[in-house]
């Protein structure tokens, strides 16, 4: 989800230039991305805007984020079966101190059993009630070096489970299924229909790129800016109006 800042392309930096030469600076769009796709422009009307974060945020000032009217971020706490995000705990606090609705998220490791996956995510997150249901994120491992990239699509579906049914009953609520394009082509399509879904899409709208899938949390873009965090960040919106994001929270046990 959450990767390195990387330098915008020569041609987003050409756009750039020239849409504010048209008076593009006062173009809330652009300001709260670096790098903006016209694909997904609707998405920064959404109402609920919210982040995904790790490590390499650094250090965030969560009083202004929360100002800059962000409503909800997922911080990554863990990976495979032995790595925790080194910043989890402190934006844990910080975010909840803000008043922003904040969730954990596990990176899926597939040379790693749902076992060991399951029980490495059961020790790093709180026993929180406050928490959002947590995310599960799915994606093939292709920049690793170690793990298998893929594996068959049964083998996969059944780590899947296995690993959503441990996250439910430590945090008692139902987990989130993250994931993009390629990984849902090859696996989740036709899938797993009792869970909500969180989609990446960052240059089309998800009902585009994804077959008969409903969403709740849209990921657009990877090179979002908000006010508060240096350098580019994940954001995501949330599919629906304030009272369905108010339901929603309700339904969660979450207090708004």
């Amino acid at each position: 989800m959450t990767r390195p800042p990387f330098a915008r392309s020569l041609a987003a930096l050409a756009v750039s230039v020239l849409l504010a030469g048209c008076g593009a600076a006062t173009n809330p769009v652009l300001r709260a991305d670096s790098d903006p796709h016209p694909g997904v422009s609707r998405a920064h009307s959404l109402p609920v805007q919210g982040i995904d974060i790790s490590k390499y945020q650094g250090d965030i000032d969560w009083a202004r984020v929360r100002k800059e009217g962000i409503r909800f971020a997922y911080l990554k706490v863990s990976e495979g079966g032995d790595h925790v995000d080194n910043r989890f705990y402190q934006n844990w606090e910080a975010a909840a101190n803000a008043g922003i609705a904040r969730g954990a998220y596990h990176f899926m490791y597939w040379c790693r059993t749902a076992s060991e996956q399951g029980v490495w995510f059961s020790q790093a997150v709180p026993h929180d009630a406050t928490q959002l249901p947590p995310v599960l994120d799915l994606e093939w491992n292709n920049d690793s070096v170690t793990c298998p990239q893929h594996l068959p699509r049964d083998d996969a579906l059944a780590k899947i489970k296995k690993m959503l049914e441990v996250m439910e009953y430590h945090t008692g609520k139902r987990p989130v299924i993250y994931t993009d394009i390629n990984f849902h082509r090859d696996v989740l399509e036709g899938e797993l229909n009792g869970y909500e879904f969180w989609l990446r899409s960052v240059a089309a709208e998800p009902r585009e790129r994804y077959t008969n899938r409903k969403w709740t949390f849209w990921q657009y873009t990877a090179t979002g800016r908000v006010p508060g965090i240096k350098g580019d960040v994940d954001r995501n919106a949330f599919h629906g109006s304030e009272r369905d994001w108010e339901r929603w929270l309700r339904s969660q046990g979450v207090g708004s």
